[in-house]
């Protein structure tokens, strides 16, 4: 089975994210063709990069970057839930994919956002990343706006058209993921 991490990519105090991720699970649950499970960066506290040998080394001189290895190495794929900070995606959230980086690779990334303007700008970051990474990132996307999809600015309420967003980026994630198991594979031999 195709196991896809839901990452939480904010810490912010009174963030939306755990909200939208948790949306994206309840639906994602209802799929039988993969398991998704929320990874919160809440859960994993990085401080600011503080690994001495360039992530592409692999060789991990902190317990927090061991932790977080394991935690990413263990999925398939993963979509990342993101708001859009200042025209981009979260600081802990860039700090956090900038700790590892085998672990990303061969695997298929997917996005909801959700800020005033949708968080589109945060995903277009995120995008440039992830190709460095060699996570392979899906076209479809779910772009959550504040003011269409949030009730007063504070509870998610998102449109049926989200919902459809929202099953075409898992339709894809998941197909992609699929897709490249057998690069995983052959890479670990």
């Amino acid at each position: 089975m195709t196991d896809i991490a839901i990452v939480v990519g904010s810490v912010r105090p009174g963030r939306y994210s755990r909200q939208v991720a948790d949306w994206v699970h309840a639906e994602a649950s209802k799929r039988t063709d993969a398991t998704f499970e929320i990874v919160d960066l809440a859960d994993y506290p990085l401080p600011h990069l503080d690994e001495p040998v360039p992530a592409s080394a692999g060789q991990y001189a902190n317990e927090h970057t061991r932790s977080w290895s394991a935690a990413v190495a263990a999925f398939d794929g993963y979509v990342f839930v993101t708001p859009e900070y200042n025209h981009s995606t979260s600081g802990v959230l860039k700090n956090a994919l900038d700790y590892l980086y085998a672990e990303w690779n061969n695997k298929a990334a997917g996005f909801v956002s959700y800020g005033v303007a949708g968080g589109a700008r945060a995903v277009e970051h995120l995008r440039l990343i992830a190709a460095e990474l060699q996570l392979a990132t899906v076209r479809s996307q779910v772009a959550l706006s504040f003011y269409t999809d949030f009730e007063q600015f504070t509870t998610l309420t998102p449109g049926a058209h989200q919902y459809d967003a929202l099953t075409a980026t898992l339709d894809q994630l998941v197909a992609w993921s699929n897709a490249l198991a057998p690069l995983r594979t052959e890479l670990r031999l």
